[in-house]
């Protein structure tokens, strides 16, 4: 864990807030420790609900390293990793992930509650469902 760049994801989160947007921030450290990319959350300044910068350093790993080099990386993040931006961390292959604030302390900071949950139902229709998804994953 290098604690200089979990500063520097703390510090993106600072610029994120002063920007007008949630203070969120994210880089990702190279196998040899350099920085390789930074993001700030931008939900708000660029309109789009899916703008943490966990997920934008996702999409940025799985668009620009190999499989190896991305294994063995580690992203620095000013807090845990939401569902969404979890799920994109895994497909990403980024090797780990370090972070200064938990989801439990980040609720704890909140002073209004967390977004509700969609109803969901299913499953349904599996034998129809099942077709387009046979023989896809080996």
């Amino acid at each position: 864990m290098n604690p200089e760049h979990l500063r520097r994801a703390i510090a993106l989160a600072a610029e994120a807030r002063a920007a007008g947007n949630p203070p969120f921030g994210s880089l990702l450290a190279g196998p040899d420790g350099s920085v390789l990319v930074e993001e700030r959350n931008t939900t708000l300044t660029d309109d789009d609900i899916s703008a943490h910068p966990e997920l934008k350093v996702a999409r940025w790993a799985a668009r620009n390293l190999d499989q190896a080099t991305a294994a063995s990386t580690t992203m620095y993040t000013s807090c845990e990793p939401c569902g969404m931006c979890a799920g994109a961390l895994a497909r990403s292959g980024i090797g780990q992930v370090v972070f200064a604030l938990s989801g439990e302390q980040l609720g704890e900071l909140r002073t209004a509650g967390d977004f509700p949950a969609v109803p969901t139902d299913g499953p349904h229709l599996y034998e129809e469902a099942k077709i387009p998804v046979e023989g896809y994953y080996p």
